[in-house]
């Protein structure tokens, strides 16, 4: 009796080290990884943060850009002339987007009391950096935007949305 409360014992240890994933639609799931699989994984974990420049907590140093609106923002108001402007804007975020530079941008969703127009993530060191990649565009060269630059932590993995980005756009 003894011998076969230990066998039942032993069986379920045995049986409960086995981890299984969720299944779906009530079927059972599969069993889980073994421990080589799990190092694997770690070492291509470990591969993409250094290749996204990654500290220990899977973050990174950007320069968040604002842009604001501009000292000559009202003054511009030829609609040929600011269409030309917006072109040159879009062309220069396109010319970082290719650079490795910009990692996320786009405008505020609604007006706002301070000025706040849109965003520009980029992966830079420097606000020096940071003002050269803006000399290209001619909204910020002709007073339509005005720009604040921070330094800004956050996740290494946010220029993985780009490619998911240009999935699903339909510009």
């Amino acid at each position: 009796m003894k011998n076969l409360l230990y066998l039942i014992i032993t069986s379920v240890l045995v049986i409960s080290c086995i981890v299984y994933q969720k299944g779906e639609n009530g079927k059972p799931g599969t069993a889980g990884k073994n421990a080589d699989e799990i190092v694997t994984t770690q070492e291509k974990n470990k591969k993409l943060a250094d290749s996204l420049g990654a500290d220990e907590r899977g973050m990174k140093t950007y320069m968040l850009v604002i842009l604001k609106t501009g000292p000559k923002d009202a003054e511009i108001t030829d609609k040929t002339q600011r269409s030309e402007l917006f072109k040159g804007h879009f062309s220069n975020m396109e010319a970082m987007e290719k650079s490795g530079k910009l990692k996320l941008a786009g405008p505020f969703a609604t007006k706002n009391n301070l000025q706040y127009r849109g965003i520009f993530l980029i992966d830079a060191k420097t606000k020096e950096e940071v003002k050269t990649l803006l000399q290209g565009d001619p909204t910020i060269k002709n007073g339509i935007f005005d720009v604040e630059i921070l330094p800004w932590y956050g996740s290494a993995a946010i220029p993985m949305h780009l490619k998911y980005h240009k999935m699903i756009s339909k510009e």
